[in-house]
């Protein structure tokens, strides 16, 4: 079994200079993954939770101290001593530890760190991709482009209610014929 030895949690800077949430797992063999989380640009209805700080003097309410607090806390906690390879089990401690529906006590961002994390520790644990860790190596087909012909919704300057129409070009065998 490799055991979770290491849960930590940090605030970092993303790509559009917003905080977000950053998570380290250490696995016994000494196996680490590391994961950042995105933060979308719009939120849906029912979407999960992220969770932010709402201290309008740090990042005009946007930190996330209180996700990280989180992780290196409840998290934590639940954590380590489980079986790293076991992601289905892990997921699932989160999701009743937090109690939630729209995971918005612990924070969807504090959880989707820790749990990608794991998911790359115990990649490097296997020795194999990530993609082939998490899933059937049998079953997968090459990737196509997918590529927004029209575009609509809350960031859109016309009154179309669909936020994106999307064209995928199949059949092709490679890539580079697709598009």
């Amino acid at each position: 079994m490799s055991n979770i030895t290491e849960v930590r949690g940090r605030e970092i800077i993303d790509s559009r200079g917003n905080p977000t949430v950053e998570a380290d797992v250490v696995l016994a063999s000494g196996a680490m993954g590391r994961a950042a989380v995105p933060s979308g640009a719009s939120t849906g209805a029912r979407e999960a939770v992220e969770l932010r700080d709402g201290d309008a003097s740090r990042f005009g309410g946007k930190g996330v101290l209180k996700a990280v607090a989180n992780i290196n806390g409840e998290l934590a906690k639940a954590m380590i001593g489980q079986d790293g390879l076991n992601q289905a089990a892990l997921d699932q401690t989160m999701i009743d530890l937090d109690g939630t529906h729209n995971k918005g006590r612990l924070g969807a961002n504090a959880l989707l760190a820790v749990s990608l994390a794991v998911a790359r520790a115990a990649a490097q644990e296997k020795g194999i991709s990530l993609y082939e860790s998490l899933g059937d190596a049998a079953k997968f087909r090459m990737p196509v482009p997918m590529m927004n012909v029209i575009n609509g919704g809350a960031h859109a300057d016309n009154s179309v209610d669909m936020q994106e129409f999307m064209i995928m070009p199949v059949g092709a065998s490679t890539f580079s014929q697709a598009l």
